[in-house]
């Protein structure tokens, strides 16, 4: 079998990974266009709650993605989209957080409470008292800020970061377990993307060095 090379392989687990949240029950006609305004918002948040709570790095990143992870195809990235919602086990992705807003409040209106939103998809009716408001809910900060608090707290009385997680899905062994299979899988390829860039970072200093020493170099020669 031919080897694939470390950037082909991200992007064919990131297209093997688009099963994982609620786009995989998208119509294409539903999926909003993207907005680079908004493509890290819940990058920034999730990643300022997880160092502050001493996550394991990228644990809580993972989470979200699975939670809220949308493919742009034309960079070939997977990431959380803020303004997502999920409702009777279809999920939503919404060009802004007015549109979620209102798609969340006409769901109310038909006496629908199971609602998850957000880059954390933090479950309105099981956590009724996270969020003052809408706005605050799909608030990328406050809804990462909650999650994280959720999580610290289910870690505490479980014992274990990926009992956690389980928990955080679902209280059924079943569900949690499949739930983790699927983080844990959204979480090593994090962290092999995160190690080769910083390994890439190391090797575009040292050869910069390097040039610099060979220039200072050629510059003393021609003195």
């Amino acid at each position: 079998m031919k080897r694939l090379s470390f950037q082909a392989f991200a992007a064919l687990l990131s297209i093997l990974l688009l099963a994982v949240g609620p786009g995989n029950a998208l119509a294409k006609s539903e999926k909003p266009r993207f907005n680079n305004e908004f493509t890290n918002l819940c990058a920034r948040a999730v990643g300022t709650v997880e160092r502050a709570g001493k996550f394991p790095r990228h644990l809580m990143a993972a989470v979200s993605m699975v939670e809220s992870g949308r493919w742009d195809a034309a960079k070939r990235e997977r990431f959380a989209w803020p303004w997502t919602v999920t409702a009777g086990g279809a999920g939503r992705f919404f060009p802004s957080k007015k549109a979620a807003i209102a798609h969340v409040r006409k769901l109310q209106g038909r006496g629908v409470r199971n609602i998850d939103v957000g880059c954390m998809q933090i479950n309105l009716k099981y956590h009724p008292r996270a969020f003052a408001d809408l706005d605050h809910a799909f608030d990328p900060k406050l809804n990462a800020e909650y999650a994280g608090r959720f999580l610290v707290k289910l870690r505490r009385v479980t014992k274990s970061w990926a009992s956690a997680v389980r928990h955080y899905h679902s209280s059924t062994p079943k569900r949690g377990r499949y739930y983790w299979n699927k983080v844990v899988l959204v979480w090593n390829d994090a962290r092999r993307i995160a190690n080769h860039k910083a390994h890439q970072a190391r090797l575009e200093a040292y050869r910069k060095r390097r040039a610099a020493r060979l220039a200072t170099r050629r510059g003393l020669r021609s003195r």
